[in-house]
């Protein structure tokens, strides 16, 4: 047992380097990083992408509005993080820049998805470079493209689409709890319900409704709506 240990100590000091069972360790690690980051889950309805973070309890000094995770990224793009927060504030600013850019490039608005690909393109990257570690952040990116999509990207540079997923703490009991309760053509406020059902069964006797945020994204007019959750009517 330790000879194996000892073999396998060299292994994680760069994101470079595979061991010997054909891991990536640095990659592997950061990913449970996101594990300890608070959960988040993104939801697709047929007028919407709705998506539902949580806060967890902060200290009383703290302003909670500047701990609000999700973040417009363009008018029909937003974007949740979990894992370290200062990676995702990068990874935002980066996400936003490229928006900007495609608009005065191609005077039209970016598809979510080329958003999703650059950014998972950066993620890759990082688990190539000798001397920097990966991203410990998972993303989760909603959009209107003609219809509502949901994309996460992972630590490794992967993406997928999504009809709902969760990302953060306990984020497999989440999704088993999410394939189990999700239907398609759900409405916004439907979608919202179902988020809040899925953390309270989650969460148990841990869950307060007070300590979530919401951002919903709609078509139409309606547009981007991120807001501090409060009271006792969505439940």
């Amino acid at each position: 047992m330790d000879d194996i240990q000892h073999q396998q100590m060299g292994y994680d000091r760069a994101a470079t380097m595979f061991a010997p069972d054909g891991h990536i360790l640095q990659v592997e690690y950061a990913e449970k990083t996101i594990r300890l980051g608070s959960a988040s889950v993104g939801i697709v309805c047929k007028d919407a992408v709705v998506i539902v973070s949580d806060r967890r309890k902060k200290d009383s000094l703290v302003v909670e509005e500047s701990a609000n995770k999700i973040n417009e990224i363009d008018d029909h793009i937003i974007c949740v993080s979990a894992g370290i927060s200062s990676d995702a504030r990068v990874l935002i600013d980066k996400a936003r820049l490229i928006a900007q850019q495609h608009r005065m490039t191609y005077d039209s608005e970016p598809s979510t998805e080329s958003i999703v690909r650059d950014i998972a393109d950066v993620k890759q990257q990082f688990t190539q470079y000798g001397g920097a570690r990966p991203f410990g952040v998972s993303m989760m990116f909603g959009g209107i493209n003609g219809e509502p999509v949901l994309y996460t990207t992972d630590i490794t540079g992967n993406y997928l689409r999504y009809k709902a997923n969760a990302i953060g703490e306990n984020d497999e009991k989440i999704r088993k709890i999410l394939r189990e309760k999700y239907r398609k053509n759900l409405t916004a406020k439907e979608g919202l319900k179902l988020a809040l059902e899925v953390f309270k069964e989650a969460q148990g006797d841990d869950f307060d409704i007070e300590r979530f945020d919401a951002g919903i994204l709609s078509k139409g007019e309606k547009g981007v709506e991120i807001f501090k959750l409060s009271g006792k009517g969505l439940l």
